[in-house]
């Protein structure tokens, strides 16, 4: 009797600490992606480089990893998704602890070049590993749980890197991380069990979502939003420090306020998307969009800032989780295919923000590229008048 009831309870534990894993893993990936963010102003000093050429940090791993999101799930094979996994996060490790120790803004670059590798590969193969790894009665916590762990880097993974950063340095924060990757490893090998491939994606296979007209919409509201917020958020630091007055030491504490907001609004948008994730979309689209065009004129305060900033970390929170929502809901039997295809344009579209708001800002100022990351965003809410009449229905259900 005691065998028969210890055995389940042992393997139920494992598996959710298995998905912990893989979310922790997701957790670091991301967070390694976008902390060159709250670096941007300490590495561009330390390295001698601009604002805007520091903002390829961001830009490199994102324009990879959108290539190596579906290259690697194809290349991949037959190879067991377990080891593929560790052997991504050992060169994630190793990435960190080489842009912790680059004497250069080209060696930065380059170690930056494989995280691009390891972020798209590793988050493509971990998507749909909920299904595997639970009973299928948890698939939907289990893979909320996966998710969780990008909204939750989003929006708490940089504000605790720029806190490190600013405490100590940026070659400590990236230190940390490399660190936090040497964790996730031993989490990887102790809790995943063996994961042999059980489908092959190809070229073909990978683009069937794209006829799904709900697909389409969070992939085009993925590209414009995000790029949007990254075109702006990547340079959100030199904003408060050349127009916020009496920012001083408050910088680390600005930007933990839009993490902690930023969880807020992860947890309430998952509740409200999986009831409708049209209108949930819609009102994020809506507060991220007004937020950045606002900045200019109502984060010329302190005050003002930290408003702006904290409803901007709200509707930015619950985008992935409410995109990704919205992707299950609409392509429930292409899951794995439309997932591919969404890592891919999130993190093309972060590349892309990055790159705009870094040429933005070395020609106009900081608040203009908050006022083009608003339009970006905006621009996805008035898509169906920009579209001829024929096309609307392209976008018809995202009003419903």
């Amino acid at each position: 009797m005691e065998t028969a009831t210890s055995t389940p309870d042992k393997s139920f534990a494992s598996a959710w600490f298995a998905v912990v894993a893989v979310a922790t893993g997701i957790f670091s990936l991301v967070t390694t992606e976008i902390l060159p963010i709250g670096l941007l102003t300490s590495i561009s000093v330390s390295l001698g480089v601009s604002d805007g050429m520091t903002g390829l940090a961001v830009t490199m791993p994102g324009a990879v990893a959108a290539v190596s999101a579906p290259l690697v799930t194809m290349a991949a094979g037959t190879m067991n998704r377990r080891h593929l996994l560790c052997l991504l996060m050992t060169l994630l490790l190793v990435a960190n602890v080489v842009s912790a120790l680059a004497t250069s803004f080209v060696m930065l670059l380059a170690a930056r070049v494989l995280v691009g590798v390891c972020i798209g590969g590793f988050w493509a193969v971990a998507a749909g590993l909920g299904v595997r790894l639970v009973d299928e009665r948890f698939v939907g916590r289990a893979t909320a749980i996966i998710f969780g762990g990008v909204a939750v880097a989003s929006v708490v993974g940089v504000p605790a890197g720029t806190l490190v950063g600013d405490l100590f340095s940026w070659r400590v924060a990236l230190a940390a991380l490399a660190a936090l990757n040497a964790t996730v490893f031993v989490a990887l090998v102790c809790f995943l069990p063996p994961l042999p491939a059980n489908q092959r994606i190809t070229l073909s296979s990978l683009f069937l979502p794209f006829r799904i007209a709900g697909v389409r919409v969070a992939l085009l509201a993925t590209l414009l939003v995000v790029a949007g917020h990254f075109t702006a958020f990547t340079f959100v630091r030199p904003f408060l420090e050349q127009v916020t007055n009496n920012v001083g030491n408050t910088m680390g504490a600005l930007l933990l306020l839009f993490g902690v907001c930023g969880v807020v609004g992860n947890f309430l948008a998952g509740s409200w998307a999986s009831r409708s994730s049209n209108r949930t979309l819609l009102a994020i689209v809506a507060v991220m969009a007004l937020t950045m065009l606002g900045m200019p004129l109502i984060g010329v305060s302190l005050s003002g800032a930290a408003v702006m900033l904290a409803l901007w970390g709200l509707a930015y929170g619950g985008l992935a989780v409410t995109l990704q929502t919205h992707i299950l809901q609409t392509a429930p039997h292409t899951t794995e295919a439309a997932t591919a295809l969404f890592v891919a344009i999130f993190n093309l579209s972060i590349a892309l923000g990055s790159l705009l708001g870094g040429r933005t800002v070395d020609v106009l100022t900081s608040s203009g590229v908050m006022t083009l990351g608003g339009c970006l965003a905006l621009s996805m809410l008035v898509m169906p008048w920009l579209l001829r009449a024929k096309q609307e229905h392209f976008l018809n259900h995202f009003y419903r």
